[in-house]
């Protein structure tokens, strides 16, 4: 071993606290970076090759019924060249374990090839091919139920009793996030899929030799928005509702959700550690170039060369970098398997596994070596150009004389202790500042996390109880006269009854468009009303529609500006209406529109297809049972039940995340305080020892080295709290998207939590240095040359 590469391993040992603390510092930024990029990649790579393998179709769309035939049209657009049609119908279960009517979506299975959107057979065996009573489940509902091949299922479909038998469990492509209509998040014990014979379905649907879905595949060079409007003209005879890219199928564009997310995290977690290490590696590195000046006159007298010496401080910056590198290597995989727990639960592919690829680890570590060189960069400079003579001869001492403080009488009656720990804070006021700002960081990091409680105590607040306030939403198969409410109002329990007419519609604003479904409301709804960005009731006028503040941005338009509105329903009337509001929402993209007018926009008369209601708690049973047997009755969603299961992922899934950057941000607090600390009771052990052998008291010593930890981080408590602020309105801006947008809420008590968990990194780092405070060989100190 060369002698350079001795003291490299000496000089490490004798700031191995302030290493490590570096170290666990880059550990952060590395793990973040795998946890962040390494479940995006898996997540993307693990989406992709299961819609290559399955065939998942690239355009999508729905209507109301096309004979057969119509297939050999489709098959003849430019740029197809994969098309399948099917028959979906919703049914109503009756489950055991479930007092609601559970909804079901019975998809047709073709009887020959499978072209496009394979299923993946999980357990069982597939229906047989003349069986009219055997279904396929999905694996998610399957879990919920305990369901295995042979249980029997039974279904009210049109209104007739059908009883299943389930021939085995499987995924699809289309479904990965099966998510039922109007719910926030999957509910797989009130919503299911299940596929079964197509000539089965068609029968019990009054679909024979027909179909009312359609799924196109597209060459390479095919331009999707010729395809869809080629499609659309083709099906508008039959009730097409307009088709869709893929990135607007309901599963895929959550997925795309959750990729966009993980993205924004890598982008602004990692910089904020990468950043503080290379401040922290600067000042550690020129600590000890400057101690070593003699030494380095040394070398360089007896042949080193310049090369050699920047080389050897450059080492050492590297061999703390590669330490994180490696416990970040460690518990980024660790914490990435955590979060796939967590995806497996939500997204149901055949095969999600967390897998780093090489790529990403040596990314990580690239980035975290390049910041370790930077931040050593001018330590190195420094070592560099320092001449022989010069670096052999003692530096010059350091002048004093009186501060601005004491000029001005700001020091008065402060006590001598207190002097020199504010003297040596403003000494050296980049190493306060470098201290102040990791602290600051650490706290704004921790804000931004524990920000996603108080908001979504916002967005539940804000949906499911101002703006939804009924207790159960049905659907109906089909548009019903205003008189169906009183078919409702009538059953045992119900209270309140108010009807509305939900449509998919294309919004357009000059070249902008967006599809979305627009709410026909009563004026004066109670149950169900749109809320302006102040939280008040908007009322519905008789003339204009109302959009949600995400989709005026999206669209470019305020209130006043005219909008048009394409119906892809019904008679599928364009319309131009002038936008009447803008409403305050954090889930999808919601128009709302006066149900009056809305109808007589369609030439319907007064019809609606949605009831919301209040039942009676003690009466719920009773209605559940007699509204199973409604033949006009698709679907019954319970906004109790959807909300007790949005907060419940949601608290999951934040309690993982909240430990994980808990954990960062105190590391990062702990890294920033005890290398200070640690660097202040080296520079200063002579002065300590010599206040020691004078008559101080070791707890008078101590609080001299206590009271600059606590000054610099209590300094940083206000300015975290500010940056915290910021930075939660930067994440809610990256994190928004059309599904749903984190309000920007931030509760009193958030700010006490950050503050009190910082503050006890502090401690702890602070109180560790102390130990090493007693340490000190007062006579070996003394004895040492500056």
């Amino acid at each position: 071993m060369r002698a350079l590469e001795k003291k490299l391993i000496r000089n490490l040992w004798q700031i191995r606290g302030q290493a490590l603390a570096i170290a666990l510092v880059i550990a952060s930024a590395v793990a973040m970076i795998l946890l962040s990029s390494g479940t995006y990649r898996s997540l993307e790579l693990t989406r992709n090759l299961y819609y290559e393998q399955n065939r998942f179709a690239d355009i999508f769309a729905t209507l109301k019924r096309a004979p057969d035939s119509t297939i050999a049209d489709i098959e003849q657009i430019p740029g197809v060249v994969g098309a399948g049609t099917g028959i979906r119908q919703y049914a109503l279960l009756r489950m055991p374990d479930v007092i609601e009517p559970v909804r079901g979506l019975f998809v047709s299975m073709p009887a020959g090839k499978v072209l496009l959107n394979k299923l993946v057979l999980r357990v069982g065996n597939w229906p047989a091919a003349d069986s009219a009573d055997q279904v396929l489940v999905h694996e998610a509902f399957a879990e919920a139920h305990d369901l295995h091949p042979g249980d029997k299922i039974n279904a009210t479909i049109y209104g007739k009793q059908h009883h299943f038998t389930v021939a085995g469990i499987a995924l699809s492509p289309e479904f990965v996030y099966a998510l039922g209509p109007g719910d926030l998040i999957p509910d797989s014990k009130r919503f299911g899929i299940f596929w079964i014979n197509r000539n089965a379905l068609a029968a019990a649907s009054n679909l024979d030799g027909a179909f009312n879905d359609v799924a196109l595949k597209l060459s390479s060079s095919a331009n999707p928005h010729e395809v869809i409007a080629r499609l659309d003209r083709l099906l508008v005879r039959y009730g097409g509702t307009g088709a869709y890219m893929r990135q607007d199928q309901l599963s895929d564009s959550f997925i795309d959700s959750e990729l966009k997310q993980l993205k924004s995290m890598t982008r602004i977690m990692p910089p904020i550690f990468l950043v503080t290490a290379v401040f922290l590696l600067n000042i550690a590195i020129g600590r000890l170039v400057e101690t070593e000046r003699g030494q380095i006159g040394l070398l360089k007298a007896i042949g080193y060369s310049d090369t050699a010496i920047g080389l050897h401080y450059l080492q050492a910056a590297l061999f703390i970098s590669g330490i994180g590198i490696v416990i970040g290597w460690f518990a980024g995989a660790w914490m990435g398997h955590g979060m796939a727990q967590l995806y497996v639960e939500y997204f149901k592919f055949p095969v999600l596994r967390y897998q780093i690829t090489a790529d990403v680890f040596l990314g990580a570590a690239v980035i975290s070596l390049a910041s370790a060189g930077l931040g050593a960069m001018a330590a190195i400079r420094k070592a560099v150009r320092l001449p022989p003579a010069v670096a052999m001869s003692p530096p010059l001492p350091t002048l004093y004389h009186t501060g601005m403080g004491e000029r001005t009488g700001l020091m008065w009656g402060v006590t001598p202790t207190g002097r020199m720990v504010i003297r040596h804070l403003v000494r050296w006021p980049f190493r306060s500042g470098l201290t102040v700002l990791g602290v600051t960081m650490a706290i704004a990091l921790l804000l931004s996390t524990l920000n996603f409680f108080d908001s979504i105590d916002v967005m539940l607040d804000s949906f499911f109880h101002r703006s939804n306030r009924q207790d159960i939403t049905i659907s109906f198969t089909e548009i019903r006269p205003d008189s169906a409410a009183a078919d409702i109002r009538h059953l045992d329990g119900v209270m309140k009854v108010e009807l509305q007419r939900n449509l998919a519609v294309r919004l357009v604003s000059g070249h902008r468009s967006k599809r979305t479904s627009i709410q026909g409301l009563d004026p004066g709804a109670e149950l169900s009303h749109p809320l302006d960005i102040h939280g008040r009731e908007i009322d519905l006028p008789a003339e204009g529609v109302v959009l949600n503040e995400w989709l005026a941005r999206y669209l470019n338009v305020r209130q006043g500006d005219r909008l048009g509105i394409e119906i892809l329903e019904g008679r599928m009337p364009d319309l131009f209406v002038p936008v009447a509001g803008v409403s305050k929402e954090y889930v999808g993209l919601s128009a709302y529109i006066n149900r009056t007018r809305l109808n007589r926009y369609l030439r319907d008369g007064q019809v609606a297809n949605t009831a919301i209601i209040t039942v009676d708690e003690g009466k719920r049973k009773r209605f559940y049972s007699h509204i199973r047997q409604m033949p006009f009755v698709a679907g019954v969603t319970s906004l109790e039940a959807s909300a007790a299961l949005f907060r419940k992922m949601i608290q999951q899934n934040l309690f993982t995340m909240v430990t994980f950057y808990v954990l960062f941000a105190s590391v990062l607090a702990f890294g920033v305080v005890y290398n200070n600390a640690r660097l202040t009771l080296i520079e200063r052990s002579r002065e300590f020892s010599l206040l020691r052998v004078l008559g101080f008291h070791k707890k008078e010593v101590a609080w001299i080295l206590g009271s600059e930890v606590a000054l610099l981080t209590l300094s940083a408590l206000p300015l975290g709290c500010l940056l915290g602020y910021g930075l939660v309105r930067l994440m809610v801006t990256f994190m928004s998207s059309d599904l749903y947008r984190i309000p920007f809420a931030i509760d009193a008590s958030t700010y006490g939590y950050a503050v009190i968990a910082i503050l006890i990194a502090a401690f702890f780092s602070g109180a560790l240095v102390l130990y090493r405070l007693g340490e000190l060989n007062l006579l070996s100190v003394l004895k040492e040359r500056e």
